[in-house]
């Protein structure tokens, strides 16, 4: 950090909320046993960690039932899915997978890659493909495949010394890391404390969002070996508690999932004199940050010929990047981007109008939701509404035609957080021009970089190759999935959720490093996954999906037990639509 001679005034220790004495019990009780959970043996480890998978499953449905309350979702409905989805099965799978990746350290050493997974481009950056690792993966995730590509440091030789280095280390030190949990995803917190444990070494309080903090009580029966040993205490309340633990001298470090104004708010403060901090990179806290902060996520839409059963599963695919979760995703689409004389634009958008008035409408739970969408509806006169707005529900948002050189339209500057997305379209000859140009405009006009996403059929893909490449190379995002939502990055585990390499506290963007991770690689530039153009069964996770509550819960299942029987009970399901 830079330092300064600045006369920016002191900052002054937030006040003590109401409840401080019992925060200080808890962060005495982590300091206290930081060092017992980080030498802790690996085999001790393994089995906490299996007992909190047996208990995240056993939990699953009435946590799920609490989420549905919370969000106005009826429990026959088949959006229930998207609670399992986004809760218990993602939450299943890390730990499944983490267990195996500790496993291999505790036998090896070092996580074990499949044989022939590691490879270089011509450029001498290092890829490993971590997915599908195994029959049951490609059965399950048909056609589905993923890479993590490196940093530019990492090289074949060293991967390993970069890899789960936390485990290389004989008698670590440990830590206290304060979580500061995200209000719209039940995984989100609890895959956050998972990766402060096990990957870095670290005890955890995790302080809920109040917007979520109904999971707080399975949370804590999920966790509640960890908090017995004190490896783990749970927080609630408001602001005032988030910044009395940030500020604490027994917090050693600090990760946030949420927007980029309340990490500013905590690194810098707020006001003239946080703006002034800022500018002279001043952080109120000597503490390691890291965060997920979201993003104003692109779809580049590649043109070409498509059929008109691929114009709807696409149309339906990109529906569901916007109305997952009632648009309060931080990987949720925000900005189309097509070819402005693309034969089928209009065809396309068509089609996403007509999903939007079929799908149901949603609570906006989120605090801000109406604010945000009246800020971008009204900032553009050609916005389309699907839906009444009444009763705190809210219509889809389809703004078409914002021109691209409209480079401080809201659209593109700032992520809606709600279901409002935005259509541009470019100028190009062919769709490696359109590639290019598309690239581009996403690195250098929108903020963030979270996650994109591109869309493109099989035969422009084998014509167009070596530019679909250098686009997927060129785009500067953390994750980068071609014909499906990013959120698949999110969920398979093996993948690294977080922004793309290089933000600094005064520049936050979308963060500072990453969670999920199985892998455990230290030093992952961007996670790439490639699926389908149109994929069958219909994915269990689009919106369109009339039974994703059975074969999500079959699903959370499978996760605790990987087996034939079980995937056929969820292919099954899956079959049924």
């Amino acid at each position: 950090m830079a330092t300064s001679t600045s006369t920016t005034p002191a900052p002054t220790t937030p006040p003590a909320p109401a409840n401080a004495a019992q925060l200080n019990a808890h962060l005495n009780t982590l300091h206290d046993n930081r060092h017992t959970w980080a030498r802790l043996p690996l085999s001790e480890k393994i089995a906490m960690a299996r007992r909190l998978l047996e208990r995240t499953v056993e939990v699953a449905p009435r946590q799920v039932e609490a989420a549905l309350r919370a969000k106005r979702i009826p429990q026959n409905s088949p959006l229930a899915g998207e609670e399992w989805l986004g809760g218990p099965v993602i939450t299943a799978r890390n730990l499944r997978l983490l267990i195996d990746t500790l496993e291999d350290i505790d036998r090896h050493g070092k996580p074990q890659l499949k044989n022939g997974a590691l490879r270089t481009r011509h450029d001498g950056q290092v890829i490993v493909d971590v997915f599908p690792l195994g029959t049951l993966d490609k059965l399950m995730y048909q056609g589905f495949t993923a890479e993590v590509w490196m940093q530019p440091e990492v090289t074949p030789s060293n991967l390993a010394s970069h890899t789960a280095s936390f485990y290389d280390q004989d008698l670590p030190d440990g830590h206290v890391a304060l979580v500061l949990g995200a209000g719209n995803v039940a995984s989100i917190g609890p895959l956050d404390v998972v990766y402060k444990l096990f990957a870095e070494g670290q005890v955890c309080i995790l302080k809920m969002n109040p917007v979520n903090d109904y999971l707080g009580p399975f949370i804590e029966e999920a966790f509640a070996e960890f908090i017995e040993r004190g490896f783990l205490a749970m927080a609630y309340g408001g602001a005032d508690v988030g910044a009395y633990l940030c500020h604490h001298p027994t917090v050693d470090e600090i990760h946030i999932t949420g927007s980029d104004l309340t990490h500013d708010a905590i690194v810098y403060g707020t006001g003239p004199e946080g703006e002034k901090r800022k500018a002279n990179d001043e952080p109120l806290l000597n503490k390691r940050i890291t965060s997920e902060l979201g993003n104003v996520s692109p779809i580049i839409v590649t043109p070409g010929t498509w059929s008109e059963s691929e114009l709807q599963f696409q149309a339906e695919n990109v529906v569901t990047q916007l109305a997952n979760n009632g648009g309060f995703n931080c990987n949720a689409a925000r900005v189309l981007i097509t070819q402005k004389d693309w034969p089928q634009r209009e065809a396309f958008l068509n089609k996403l109008r007509s999903v939007l008035s079929d799908i149901d409408k949603r609570f906006a739970y989120y605090p801000g939701a109406e604010e945000r969408f009246d800020t971008f509806i009204n900032a553009n006169d050609q916005a389309e509404l699907f839906g009444p707005r009444e009763g705190g529900v809210l219509p889809w948002g389809l703004i078409p035609n914002v021109p691209a050189d409209d480079t401080d339209n809201v659209c593109f500057t700032t992520e809606s957080f709600c279901g409002v997305m935005c259509e541009t379209s470019l100028d190009a000859s062919s769709p490696s021009e359109f590639l290019k140009r598309a690239t581009d405009f996403c690195n250098e006009r929108l903020w963030g970089t979270l996650s994109a996403s591109i869309l493109i059929d099989p035969r422009t893909q084998r014509a167009d190759a070596a530019a679909l490449e250098q686009a997927i190379s060129e785009l500067r995002y953390g994750s980068v999935v071609i014909n499906h939502w990013p959120a698949v990055s999110y969920g398979l585990g093996v993948t690294p959720w977080g922004a793309f390499p290089g933000h600094t506290y005064q520049d936050i963007g979308s963060g500072i490093g990453v969670v999920h991770n199985t892998f455990l690689f230290d030093k992952p530039q961007k996670s790439v996954i490639r699926g389908p153009f149109k994929a069958f069964p219909k994915p269990p996770w689009f919106v369109t999906t009339k039974n994703t509550a059975k074969i999500a819960e079959r699903l959370t299942r499978f996760e605790l037990n990987p087996g034939l029987a079980r995937f056929a009970g969820v292919l099954t399901q899956a079959l049924r639509g």
